[in-house]
């Protein structure tokens, strides 16, 4: 072969490399199959853009994205929905399996979703809600943003008992097999995250930001579900971090910053279940009792957690009068504590001075390892119930420093109706 024609085969080489490269560009910005997944299965794309969707921040993209959803649940295959970078906003949307691939539906965000604000648009209690899914990950780096500021005038939840909530940004119902990392969620109009009646989801990585003054923004509520991890990720919200109701079993809360800049009004985590509250104001579990037929709390762990500037530390609380339920084997291990005004309490008597006494039951508490700085003198306060006293109630390790206006005064600890089962190296304070 001549040099002319030798460069000639190797030109036309070149020539299909570059077309070839360029055909597999133009199918990987469309629905295609190109991925391998851990298993080492393809996985097929779906992008919103190529079902209509667009990123002007002005158009209603809600049927392009549930368009683009249908399309990559009912695939059969394993599947990734993808909304890339832009701006796109939406409406309330609902995500629905179950999917038809045995492999999780990979739900990634790459730009910023954007919610309306015409609260008429929103006839359910989400903006963005996920359910009936087992094997779903949430993920991409990018951002849901609540708009949040236009609508808190319109809650009155702190004075009307019969308010209406406004829609949570991100909901999971009946979701099982879920991982949910690496994304931000910004000025919620209520809550960032809702996780109810779900099982083994893990969330990790993710950052939740909202105001201080922004009303009921807390970072996660879950309720009614069984083996939920929330891990290193950072919240910093207008109310509670964490929050866990009813229902709530082997939780675990590890390596959560809440804060800072929140004051007096933020609480870490939440757990409301059957009439207790149990609120830490870094984790909480709480409200229980508040309503008939609870369900119990149970299989609680919150540990290497850090609370700034809170009002509450680690708090349980239920509503004097309350029908009977159980709180049960709840941890907190290894929390640091940085000014906050009420470091460990248990309160069997909220919502009412007179009431009858609380018939939620306490028990297998365990405070270890909390340590820190105290602004108010009284820094473990334990009012538990005379009807059902708490019981099995273990501190070791506490180890607080006053640091509020009165000068040269001593902590003390105030210990009502608790049985206290062990209490083990430094006690500062602790119950006698």
């Amino acid at each position: 072969m001549t040099i002319a024609g030798s460069i000639l085969v190797l030109g036309l080489a070149l020539l299909s490399c570059v077309a070839d490269g360029a055909l597999r560009h133009h199918i990987g910005l469309s629905d295609r199959r190109s991925l391998i997944d851990g298993s080492g299965a393809a996985v097929t794309v779906f992008d919103v853009t190529k079902h209509g969707a667009k990123a002007d921040d002005k158009t209603d993209n809600a049927e392009a994205f549930i368009q683009t959803w249908r399309a990559a649940c009912d695939s059969g295959a394993p599947a990734k929905m993808v909304i890339p970078g832009g701006t796109f906003l939406t409406s309330p949307v609902v995500f629905q399996g179950p999917c038809k691939s045995t492999e999780p539906i990979v739900f990634e965000v790459q730009g910023n979703v954007k919610a309306t604000t015409d609260l008429s648009e929103y006839s359910s209690e989400q903006w963005i809600l996920f359910e009936i899914i087992d094997g779903l990950t949430l993920n991409g780096g990018g951002t849901f943003d609540g708009q949040g500021s236009a609508v808190w005038k319109y809650n009155d939840c702190h004075q009307n008992k019969e308010c209406q909530p406004l829609p949570s940004s991100i909901k999971l119902s009946k979701v099982k097999n879920a991982f949910v990392h690496e994304i931000s969620s910004v000025d919620s109009k209520y809550f960032h995250m809702h996780v109810t009646s779900c099982n083994s989801i893990s969330i990790h990585n993710i950052n939740l930001t909202a105001p201080a003054n922004s009303p009921n923004t807390d970072g996660i509520h879950i309720s009614h579900s069984d083996g939920v991890h929330v891990t290193s990720s950072k919240i910093g919200t207008g109310d509670d971090c964490v929050s866990i109701g009813q229902g709530s079993t082997n939780i675990l809360i590890s390596q959560v910053f809440c804060g800072p800049g929140h004051g007096l009004r933020y609480k870490c985590i939440r757990l409301l279940t059957s009439s207790l509250f149990l609120d830490w104001t870094y984790t909480s579990v709480g409200s229980l009792g508040k309503y008939k037929n609870e369900e119990d709390v149970s299989g609680i762990v919150v540990t290497n957690c850090t609370l700034f500037n809170t009002t509450n530390g680690v708090r349980i609380k239920s509503y004097a009068a309350s029908d009977p339920s159980q709180a049960l084997n709840i941890t907190f291990k290894d929390i640091a504590m940085d000014s906050v005004k009420n470091p460990i309490i248990i309160d069997q008597k909220y919502g009412s001075r007179n009431g009858a006494p609380s018939r939620v039951k306490i028990s297998n508490v365990h405070y270890q390892n909390i340590k820190g700085t105290s602004t108010s003198d009284v820094a473990v306060s334990f009012s538990c119930s005379s009807l059902v006293p708490c019981q099995g109630v273990e501190l070791v390790d506490i180890d607080l420093a006053y640091i509020g206006k009165k000068a040269n005064m001593p902590l003390s600890a105030s210990c009502l109706n608790a049985n206290i089962v062990k209490s083990g190296g430094k006690q500062n304070p602790g119950c006698n």
